[in-house]
Parts: C-alpha cells; sequence; structure tokens
C-alpha cells in the first residue's frame, strides 16, 4: 500500500510539475526570442543613425557648399565621427547616461563608466538589449548632434576650431541635456516628451548653430549649391537613416518601433511637399533644394513627437513645420541678415522646436496618438511642460555655446584667414581639391 501511494504520488507530482516546468521553459524560450529580436532592431538602428553622418549628412552638407569648399565639408563631419566616438568612450557616455537625478545628477551624469567602464554583453536593462549596444546606439546621436553644427559656418572656419568645438561642445552641452531629458534628469521628471531627440538633438544644434554663425560672422563670398544630385542623395540616406534614429529610439521590436517609422515617413513626405508648394506659389517652379530641405524639416520636426503621434499627427507635423521653417529659413534670415550658411537654424533649431510642442496636441487620443500612456492626459499641461523643456535647453545651449566659442577664440581662433576663405578650405586647409578640372 506505502509502495502504491509513493507510486501515486510520484505520478501527481510529474503530472503537476511537468506543465509548469513546461511553462517557464516557454518563457524563457519568449524572453529569449524578444531579446534577440529587440537586440537584431538596435543593432540595425545603430548602423542607420552612423548612416545618418557617414555619408549622408556630410553629402547634403558638401553639395550645398562652392565647390572649392566640398572636401572640407566632408573632412568635418567624418572627422566629427572619428574623434567623437573616442570622446564618448572616454567620459561622454558616462556623462549623459550614469548618475541617475539626485543633486547635481539632475542636470548632468557622473564618472562612473569612463572609458567604458562596466560595459559588457550583459543585459542593460531588462530588454535584452546589451549594455555594449546601448552605449553604442547612443554614440551615434552624440556624434551626429555637433556635425549637424557644420552647417551654420562652411567655407570660413578653421579646422583646428571645428575639432575643439566638437569635443568641448558633445561634452558640456550635448551631454548634459541628454542626461536631464533621457537618462534621469529633472527634464524627463517633469515629464518632457522626447523620444529621439527634438530637444537634445535639434534644438541644442540650432541654437548653437544661431550663436556660431553670429560669432563668426558672415562668408566674404556666397555661391549657389555646387552639386544639387549629391545634395538630393544625401537627404535621401538621412531620410532612410532617420528610420534608425525614430524607430530605434523606444529600443524595442515592436508595433511601437513599427509606429514610429511609419510617421517618421509621412511627416517628412508632407514637410517637403508643402515646401515644394511654397516654392511654386513664390517662385513659379518646384525646387531640388525646397523639396530636400522640407523634408529634412519634417523629419527633425517629427523626432520629439514619434513616439506618441499617430498618422495624422504627423501629417499635421509635417505641414506645419514645412511651412514654418520656409518662413524662417527664408524670411527671418533675410530679414537678420544672420549668415546661416546651409539653413541648420531654421530647419533643426525652429523645425525641432515646432515638433517639441505640437507633440503636446498630436499626443491626444483624437488624432491617432498615445495620450503618453496617461490616464488623464491634458495636452495643454503637457504643451507648458513642452515648453518649459525647450526655454531651459535654448538658454543652457546658448550660454554654454558662447562660452566655449570663446575660449576657441582665445586659443585656436575661429575664423580662416581672408586669403585662406579665398582659396577654399580645401586647398588651404587640406591640400588638396574634390576635382581635377
Amino acid at each position: 500500500m506505502k509502495k502504491l501511494n509513493a507510486s501515486l504520488g510520484a505520478l501527481m507530482l510529474f503530472l503537476f510539475s511537468a506543465p509548469l516546468a513546461l511553462a517557464e521553459e516557454s518563457s524563457s524560450t519568449v524572453d529569449s526570442a524578444i531579446g534577440a529580436a529587440n537586440t537584431s532592431w538596435i543593432m540595425t538602428a545603430t548602423a542607420l543613425v552612423l548612416f545618418m553622418t557617414l555619408p549622408g549628412l556630410a553629402l547634403f552638407y558638401g553639395g550645398l557648399v562652392h565647390k572649392k569648399n566640398v572636401l572640407s565639408v566632408l573632412m568635418h563631419c567624418f572627422a566629427m565621427a572619428c574623434i567623437l566616438s573616442v570622446v564618448w568612450l572616454v567620459a561622454g557616455y558616462s556623462l549623459a547616461l550614469k548618475g541617475g537625478g539626485e543633486g547635481i545628477h539632475a542636470w548632468i551624469g557622473d564618472l562612473s563608466a569612463l572609458f567604458g567602464k562596466g560595459l559588457d554583453g550583459s543585459d542593460s536593462g531588462g530588454d535584452g538589449i546589451p549594455g555594449i549596444l546601448e552605449f553604442a546606439f547612443q554614440m551615434t546621436f552624440f556624434i551626429i548632434t555637433p556635425a549637424l553644427v557644420v552647417g551654420t559656418f562652411v567655407e570660413r572656419v578653421k579646422f583646428s576650431a571645428v575639432m575643439l568645438f566638437a569635443i568641448l561642445w558633445g561634452l558640456f552641452c550635448y551631454a548634459p541635456v541628454c542626461h536631464m531629458v533621457w537618462f534621469g534628469g529633472w527634464l524627463q521628471e517633469k515629464g518632457v516628451i522626447d523620444l529621439a531627440g527634438g530637444i537634445v538633438v535639434h534644438i541644442t544644434a540650432g541654437v548653437a548653430a544661431l550663436i556660431f554663425c553670429i560669432m563668426v560672422g558672415p562668408r566674404k563670398e556666397t555661391s549657389p549649391p555646387h552639386n544639387l544630385a549629391m545634395t538630393l542623395t544625401g537627404t535621401c540616406m538621412l531620410w532612410v537613416g532617420w528610420f534608425g534614429f525614430n524607430g530605434g529610439s523606444g529600443l524595442a521590436a515592436n508595433g511601437a518601433g513599427a509606429m514610429s517609422i511609419v510617421v517618421t515617413h509621412i511627416s517628412a513626405a508632407a514637410a517637403a511637399l508643402t515646401w515644394m508648394l511654397i516654392d511654386v506659389a513664390t517662385t513659379k517652379k518646384p525646387t531640388v533644394l525646397g523639396i530636400c530641405t522640407g523634408a529634412i524639416a519634417g523629419l527633425a520636426a517629427i523626432t520629439p513627437a514619434s513616439g506618441v503621434a499617430g498618422p495624422m499627427g504627423a501629417l499635421i507635423i509635417g505641414v506645419a513645420s514645412g511651412a514654418i521653417c520656409w518662413y524662417f529659413s527664408i524670411k527671418v534670415k533675410n530679414a537678420f541678415g544672420y549668415d546661416d550658411s546651409l539653413d541648420v537654424v531654421g530647419v533643426h533649431g525652429v523645425g525641432g522646436l515646432v515638433g517639441t510642442l505640437l507633440a503636446a496636441v498630436v499626443a491626444v487620443a483624437a488624432l491617432g496618438g498615445t495620450e503618453n500612456g496617461a490616464e488623464n492626459y491634458s495636452w495643454t499641461s503637457q504643451l507648458g511642460i513642452q515648453a518649459l523643456g525647450s526655454i531651459v535647453t535654448i538658454v543652457f545651449t546658448a550660454i554654454v555655446t558662447i562660452i566655449i566659442l570663446k575660449i576657441i577664440d582665445m586659443t585656436v581662433g575661429l575664423r580662416v584667414s581672408e586669403s585662406d576663405e579665398s582659396i577654399g578650405l580645401d586647398q588651404s586647409a587640406h591640400g588638396e581639391t574634390a576635382y581635377n578640372d
């Protein structure tokens, strides 16, 4: 009888434990699959965002300058990618991502991860993504943000000044704003909406660009773009790369990431068409330069809202950014006379601000938005938070950029000589030419 009871007990234990074991194994398998999917997508997104700078942004800017300066622009973007990758490893990653949000760390990270200390292939946060991959993905943002500023000072700034600006501005401007908005800082705690960098990337770059072009002064001579085919090619690369920029910022291969890609595309298309139609209305011709610039404006504007907007919201942001960025790039710039050479202020700065503010509006459910995941979402309250984040970033970026440029001007100097500017930076700075004709 005892043997029978023991046998029955063993049988019952098996019957009940086997499903549990299978369930645990199944759950583990699912978690592993999710981790693998997320990791694969973010690896792809990392490559796409780097592709935006090399070669996308380089070609976009390179085609817009005089042929005697095209190599210098390409060199600026390429060299920035190199030096900022090293700076990110040495200190940028730690200052941007580490430290939580207490005390001084509400504004900037700590020094706990200098030289990549602690980085390995383990999960960074329960989503299956290795910490080293998050390091790489965020590094591409660290690269492209200072590189955007290149467009405002082309054809007249020393190469040494460009490199020093990239280092100092990346560490003391980008890293703090990145930390404040994304990685435990006080603006994140306030609830600012900025999935992929309307504030962190575009507003900071736009403000820095405005300060830079004012302090360095206008070019001695201007010229039409030397190769719009190059610019169009760069625009296409930026557009495709932006899918990684926005779609990867949720750090997951899921429906939200897919929506981010869709709204990114719709906003770019709507803004490009809006700019083109304004061109037709004002100049009677649809220009390649106009439709390319409009697309970039739409991409910049949707960036902060790409995690909360639906397709209708993206359409609204696209049309609004196309029109407003055109006005600032053409009318306002000409009225004030600052030489923002390639319209970084009007496209990225204004576009980022438009998208940051409209993120509060397009997040409402009536427009297909996610309401930022809040049960009692108020777009008016959120608009105030978005405005606060924008104003703080504008003021902080302006002050830090002025200080950095003053330091550079007192050390290596900002501007090349008049003779070097006349010769062209390809020859005077690099001893090379892009075209041998």
